[in-house]
């Protein structure tokens, strides 16, 4: 498994991923990060959706009725879909994601992970502003989306596109069980045992009943618990780890420094030529890890928005890069570079890494309560990871299936893999969703270049 996470993710991977994301960035004339403000604006609500022509115009274009142009009435709101977005984004990632990725890439691996998300904020977009145009309805009247249908419907061959369509659902479903499932239940069980005691199995036992009850309620359910979790973790978690940058300001020049530096030594981490290409590979991939920008997945979500407006609703998406990366992950990483415990071992010899190396950089600001700051912050973010991923595994799955009927099957399946990822080890885990991501990414990236054209008209027209 570690020897296929290592090709997977290996120079072409990473080629692909950030040359998309400049080559979107430089065609659509920076308009993503020009207009970030009047992004957040709309995440927040402070824009209302607008009704203008250009709007009427765009959905005469694909021949759709005055109703759906209305937008979906049994979709969920843009708000909620955003919350729901981020909740499959805040998760694991921006806590162990970082300080694993800091372990093995170098402290510089932080500003490879902050350059990939400056360029996925394009990709977002594009991927978003797709699944929402493309979308479909099932016959209950919901609006579904992402990557797959719009494979299926604007690729320009349709059979490459349906095949495309069906290995990116495939290797979806499989990303939902290990990055949206396993690696986040294995890190809950992990902190808990850490702090409290508690074995992996009781956990995971309990963590299996929790999820199998909220996913059965499906998507409103589901993006109606995102609204309260999201806002109130992401205060919770932002309180503590800033508390510890500032108990450490001293230590900030040395800590960006070094960030700065050894992102492009040829010994930034374990030493060698292969130094910066260390860094740039756990930079980028646990980047990617973090927000989820060139997998597609949110799209997926994105779709199920009560909007008439898909630009609108792919740079309210855009913001979840903002906030996930930009803002949490650069912070999880100027903790770690200034409270002088990375690189720190166990009584073993071994680096501290995952939540034990957070545990001590919460431990260095607030001592023993530092862990359970930690156990609360993991098990939240983790929580909401895993039901929100569920909605977008969900649809891949019913795509495959052809039929929205058997989605039972999938969510019972999901709860279950629940139990298997709080008991697995921690490298099985997080290499199996490495390569899952890897592989998701590649049929979503030659869509969105496929189709780049139909992006960059939309969003300069906007």
């Amino acid at each position: 498994m570690e020897t296929l996470d290592g090709i997977v993710w290996g120079i072409p991977l990473l080629l692909l991923l950030l040359g998309t994301g400049a080559f979107l960035m430089i065609r659509m004339r920076f308009l993503p990060v020009r207009r970030l403000g009047y992004a957040l604006g709309c995440a927040v609500g402070r824009i209302p959706e607008k009704d203008t022509v250009y709007h009427e115009r765009r959905g005469a274009e694909k021949g759709m009725t005055h109703s759906e142009r209305r937008g979906a009435e049994k979709g969920i709101s843009p708000r909620s879909s955003l919350m729901t977005e981020l909740a499959a984004t805040i998760g694991i990632g921006n806590i162990v994601g970082v300080a694993t990725a800091m372990v093995l890439g170098g402290p510089g691996a932080l500003f490879w992970m902050m350059a990939a998300a400056f360029l996925g904020l394009p990709l977002k977009f594009a991927e978003s502003e797709l699944s929402v145009k493309y979308r479909v309805r099932t016959r209950e009247g919901r609006p579904v989306g992402g990557p797959m249908y719009t494979l299926e419907r604007a690729f320009p061959n349709r059979a490459a596109g349906r095949f495309l369509a069906k290995l990116y659902a495939v290797f979806a479903v499989f990303a939902s069980f290990g990055m949206g499932n396993m690696t986040q239940a294995n890190a809950i069980a992990k902190s808990v045992r850490k702090s409290f005691g508690v074995t992996e199995a009781e956990t995971g036992l309990v963590l299996t009943i929790v999820v199998i009850i909220v996913v059965l309620g499906g998507i409103g359910m589901i993006s109606g618990l995102a609204s309260y979790l999201v806002p109130g973790m992401a205060l919770f978690y932002l309180i503590g780890i800033l508390t510890v940058i500032l108990t450490h300001a001293s230590h900030i020049p040395d800590g960006i420094a070094d960030i700065l530096t050894q992102a492009f030594s040829a010994r930034s981490a374990a030493g060698g030529i292969g130094g910066m290409m260390t860094a740039m590979r756990y930079g980028v991939s646990r980047g990617v890890f973090s927000n989820e920008a060139g997998l597609g997945a949110g799209g997926i979500t994105a779709a199920a928005a009560r909007t008439n407006d898909p630009v609108r609703q792919g740079y309210i998406s855009m913001t979840g890069v903002f906030f996930d990366t930009m803002v949490l992950c650069l912070l999880t990483g100027m903790a770690l570079a200034v409270s002088g415990v990375l690189g720190i071992r166990n009584d073993c010899g071994q680096p501290l890494t995952g939540v034990e190396l957070m545990i001590a950089v919460f431990g260095s600001t607030f001592g023993e309560a530092g862990a359970f700051i930690v156990s609360i912050g993991m098990t939240l973010f983790a929580f909401a990871t895993i039901i929100a991923w569920e909605y977008q595994g969900e649809c891949a799955f019913a795509f495959l299936a052809g039929k929205w009927n058997r989605r039972m099957i999938y969510r019972m399946a999901y709860g279950l893999v629940t139990f298997v990822g709080a008991v697995c080890s921690l490298e099985l885990v997080w290499d199996f969703s490495d390569i899952m991501n890897g592989l998701m990414a590649v049929p979503n990236l030659i869509c969105v270049l496929v189709l780049s054209g139909t992006v960059c008209r939309d969003i300069r027209e906007y």
